[in-house]
């Protein structure tokens, strides 16, 4: 979780949502990833998306058994589908998204029984440095804003 707080840290510094997201299997970092939705002109450039995309690349396949995606905030729903097409295993988060989260806050995607597969899930790791940079980077924006 702390690569992915550095990987949301410098989104902040390109002025993107401070997001982070990091794919491991068996222990090792396969791929990382931040929001790059204004970097690249991509609604769909979430941080999961882009290290998902990273990681599937990285092991030539586009499903993602046993691998573990640490993100610095609750997925949305559009990430939550993403990381039950990939299949991956198991989902550790830090701060909850009461407005948009797509995991635990609202909708339930990674673990319905609705679905074709089921997402080990684990929130609240290191949520609160995950939220601060969230909440600082949102203050610093509504400051210059006022300028």
């Amino acid at each position: 979780m702390n690569l992915a707080l550095t990987e949301a840290r410098s989104c902040a510094e390109r002025g993107e949502v401070p997001v982070g997201a990091v794919v491991v299997v068996d222990g090792v970092t396969i791929a990382t990833g931040g929001n790059r939705t204004l970097t690249d002109t991509d609604p769909t450039a979430h941080a999961e998306i882009v290290a998902l995309r990273a990681a599937a690349q990285a092991v030539g396949n586009h499903r993602l058994p046993g691998a573990t995606l640490y993100v610095t905030l609750e997925p949305c729903a559009m990430c939550a589908g993403a990381i039950i097409q990939a299949r991956i295993a198991r989902l550790v988060y830090g701060a909850v998204d009461p407005k948009a989260g797509g995991v635990t806050s609202h909708f339930g995607v990674c673990t319905t029984d609705f679905l074709n597969h089921r997402v080990e899930v684990t929130g609240g790791v290191l949520a609160e440095e995950s939220g601060e940079l969230l909440r600082r980077f949102f203050r610093e924006r509504r400051k210059s804003s006022v300028l």
